[in-house]
């Protein structure tokens, strides 16, 4: 029985939680655009305290890798290492892209391939295709509306993820329909994709961030060339 801590900060949420064997055994969720370095670690400690559960006793740390907002995907990550270092707890990246397509169950689909859309707060999407099994059909990308409307095929599609409604709507002519549950990305989820992924003894590299496009800064300038 695989016992995991899950975390998420990517989007315009906050979330921590613990799979046990076949289930969520105590969550932890709070929508917020920020804050979410000083409500995270607070989080885990409450779900472990719920749990009753020491950092040591877990078998694995999961924690979303990106695409999303970067300071949040920076913040998870920094997380999961800090935990993993601390407790010798093996920490495994799950892409948000798998964790948001977690809302659309397989009984959902019916056939339709899933589309997954993320917030990119710009006006493009993170979005990307999956099979009927779970299966990337390609890789991620940061587009616009019209955009994934060109690549898009004629089929009829489902849409999951925070951005899957604004979406939905930009794409008003095309045969899609929303997951029965939209929204940000659920820590349980989280764990739940990890705890399937890993096998006992596995000891993956420490979780990279995903990021898509570039930093929304720009180098500081080199003052002594204005001389």
């Amino acid at each position: 029985m695989v016992t995991t801590l899950g975390i998420d900060s990517t989007g315009a949420a906050c979330s921590a939680a613990i799979w046990r064997g076949e289930r969520v055994v105590a969550r932890r969720f709070a929508a917020m655009e920020r804050g979410q370095a000083e409500a995270l670690l607070p989080m885990v400690a409450a779900v472990l305290e719920e749990a009753a559960l020491a950092i040591a006793a877990l078998d694995l740390i999961a924690v979303t890798v990106g695409p999303g907002a970067f300071t949040g995907v920076r913040i998870g990550i920094a997380a999961a290492r800090g935990l993993s270092l601390a407790s010798g707890v093996p920490a495994l990246g799950v892409s948000s892209f798998l964790a948001a397509a977690a809302q659309a169950p397989m009984e959902e689909r019916r056939g339709r391939p899933l589309l997954v859309a993320l917030d990119s707060r710009r006006a493009e999407f993170f979005v990307e295709m999956f099979g009927a099994d779970d299966t990337p059909l390609g890789p991620g990308a940061l587009l616009s509306a019209g955009e994934i409307a060109a690549l898009l095929p004629a089929k009829p599609l489902l849409l999951a993820g925070d951005a899957a409604p604004a979406l939905a709507a930009a794409l008003q002519r095309r045969d899609v329909a929303l997951a029965n549950r939209t929204g940000a990305i659920d820590a349980g989820d989280v764990a739940r994709l990890a705890a399937c992924a890993w096998r006992p003894g596995l000891r993956p590299p420490p979780p990279e961030p995903v990021y898509l496009r570039a930093p929304d800064t720009t180098a500081p300038r080199d003052k002594t060339s204005e001389r």
